[in-house]
This record gives structure tokens, sequence and C-alpha cells, in this order.
């Protein structure tokens, strides 16, 4: 049951939920790659080495979405990747995370970047991706299919992958919240990857760990969706 499902929450706030994130689709902060569109999803070679900032050669971790990813409505270097990082730093592991998250990006838009998180040539990436489709109301096969595609190209170029869900507000109702959320799971399952079902898990509902519109996390919630992905993908990666 998700923390959505245990609260008793006025149609209202949902409302209020659904204007605020479609409505910050063209919100990018300022350290956001551009949001380049592209058909070529080639597979890289196996041999690829990570991109290399000055000084730094570590391997690199992607953190490809939407707002959430994002860190929408933070201060700069207070997003779950921002804090992901120190927390890998402390655990000694010596991996470098980059943020492309995009606000208002849906599952389209992520089939669409594909050919940029490639070249960037990562040991993994994070997949977190839906939460507009789902605010919109569009298909879920379209939604699944995206997802899949996603999932599908990057494992083909021999990129790990971990898979970040979300979930919906009760009021679009059971069955369409039910297949939403489905979708994760049959995705995960299709390509054995590991799947964390909702990525604001012990975040929703908490004091201070969310911010007035009730769908984007603070510094604080960050923290806590920074703990739910390292435990996420921590099997996935060694240590120093």
């Amino acid at each position: 049951m998700t923390l959505y499902q245990i609260s008793a929450v006025p149609i209202l706030f949902f409302l209020l939920f659904l204007a605020v994130l479609v409505g910050c689709r063209d919100a990018r902060p300022p350290e956001t790659p551009p949001d380049v569109r592209a058909e070529n999803t080639a597979p890289v070679p196996a041999d690829r080495t990570p991109v290399k900032v000055t000084g730094d050669s570590r391997p690199v971790i992607l953190a490809f979405g939407d707002s959430l990813t994002a860190g929408y409505g933070t201060e700069a270097g207070q997003s779950y990747p921002d804090f992901l990082q120190r927390l890998l730093d402390e655990e000694h592991y010596r991996y470098r995370v980059e943020n492309l998250g995009i606000s208002g990006n849906t599952t389209k838009d992520g089939v669409e970047r594909l050919k940029d998180v490639i070249a960037l040539k990562p040991a993994l990436v994070i997949v977190e991706f839906g939460g507009n489709d789902g605010l919109r109301g569009l298909p879920i096969t379209t939604t699944r299919n995206n997802l899949d595609t996603i999932v599908h190209v990057l494992k083909e170029a021999g990129i790990p992958v971990a898979l970040a869900g979300i979930t919906l507000p009760p009021n679009y109702g059971v069955d369409y919240v039910d297949q939403f959320n489905k979708t994760y799971v049959l995705i995960a399952e299709k390509y054995k990857v590991p799947m964390l079902p909702f990525l604001l898990r012990s975040v929703y509902g908490v004091p201070g760990s969310m911010q007035e519109d009730q769908t984007h996390a603070t510094a604080q919630g960050n923290q806590q969706v920074a703990r739910n992905v390292l435990a996420l993908v921590s099997p996935l990666l060694k240590r120093t």
C-alpha cells in the first residue's frame, strides 16, 4: 500500500498537485544540459570509458529523469543526485553522479534524450520517469512502451539500469493507478533490473520533507530520496 493510498487528502490538493507538476515543464535548473532531441540510439562499444571532468575520471552514474531528479524548487546542491554523491563519497564508492533531470519531462522526452545519455558512457543509469505521464492521464500503454524503450536501449548498449518508480493520487481511478504502478514492476521483471516502487518512500507525508506544492521534495526530503536510491543501486556498485 502506498502513502497516497493511506492518506486522506482533499480532492483540491490533487488538483493543485497536477497543476504544479505540469506547470513546471519549462523550469530547468541552470546546470541541466539542453534537451537535445535525436533518433540515433546505437549502442556504444563495450570498452567505453567515462566522460572526464578536470581531475575527475571516476565512472559516471547518471540520474536520468524529470523534476524529481532535477531537484525542482530547491537550491543548487540540494537535489537527490547531489546528496547521493555525498553518500557515495562517505561510503567510499568511487563514482561521480551527474544530474540529467529536466522538469516537466515525460517518458517520451526520456526516449528522445537517449542518445545524450549513451554518449556520456555511464557506468549506471538511474531511470526516473512516468509521473508527468500519469498526472496528464496519458494512456498506460504509451507510458509503458516508452519506459520499455528507455530500459531496452540502455541495456542493449551494455549499460546497467536501476528503475525508480512513482505513484499517483487515488482520484485518478483505482484501475488507472493500479496499471500505472504495475508498469514499473513489469519492466523491472522483464529486464531483470532493480526497482524502487516509490521514489518518495519515507518522504511523502513526512513533516519538512515535501515542498508546499506537496509534489516535490525539499532538501530534507531529497536527502532521504538519496538514501532510498543508494539502497537500490549499492548492489551494482564497487567500493574503492
